[in-house]
């Protein structure tokens, strides 16, 4: 399985809702934190491109996008390929 990155801040309905269907999916998750740290946040925008809302989610080195675009996968049913590449 793919590990995931997922860039979140405290309390966001849309980081817990994301971080929720990954654990459903029985996913690796690497957690950052980065409202609060600067250089998270940097880290964030610039392997996002730019994206600066929460979340940022990357399965292996592939950025999704945030919880819309990682519901959208699912519902499309292309999130288990994705994450079940090697």
């Amino acid at each position: 399985m793919q590990p995931v990155t997922i860039y979140t801040k405290p309390l966001c309905p849309y980081c817990m809702r994301a971080m929720a269907l990954l654990k459903k999916k029985g996913a690796v998750i690497t957690e950052i934190c980065a409202a609060f740290d600067r250089e998270k946040r940097e880290e964030m925008i610039a392997r996002s491109g730019g994206a600066r809302t929460y979340p940022q989610i990357f399965i292996g080195k592939t950025h999704i996008g945030g919880c819309d675009e990682l519901m959208a996968l699912d519902r499309a049913g292309k999130l288990d390929p994705l994450l079940d590449a090697a």
